[in-house]
C-alpha cells in the first residue's frame, strides 16, 4: 500500500512539474513572438523614417494579447485614504 501511495505522489509531482514547464515554455514562446513582431515594426519605421498620425497608424497592433493576460500578476491594492494626503 505504501509503495502505491509513494508511486502516486511521485507520479502526480512529475505531472505537475511537466505542466508548469509547458506553461513557462508557452509564456516564453508568446514573449518571443511579440518581440519579433515589434522588431519588424521597428525596422519598418527605421526604413521609412516618418511619423505616423491617427489616420495611418495601426491601432490593432497595440492591443493586448488575451493569451498573455493569465500570466500578469495581480497587484495588491493598499487602503488609500485621500484625507491623509492633505494633512
Amino acid at each position: 500500500m505504501k509503495m502505491i501511495l509513494a508511486f502516486l505522489i511521485t507520479f502526480s509531482v512529475t505531472l505537475m512539474a511537466a505542466d508548469e514547464k509547458k506553461k513557462v515554455d508557452g509564456q516564453k514562446a508568446r514573449a518571443q513572438k511579440q518581440v519579433e513582431e515589434q522588431m519588424k515594426k521597428e525596422q519598418k519605421y527605421a526604413r521609412e523614417q516618418t511619423f505616423y498620425n491617427q489616420n495611418n497608424y495601426d491601432f490593432k497592433g497595440a492591443e493586448v494579447n488575451p493569451d498573455s493576460l493569465d500570466s500578469v500578476p495581480e497587484i495588491p491594492v493598499d487602503d488609500f485614504d485621500m484625507d491623509s494626503v492633505y494633512d
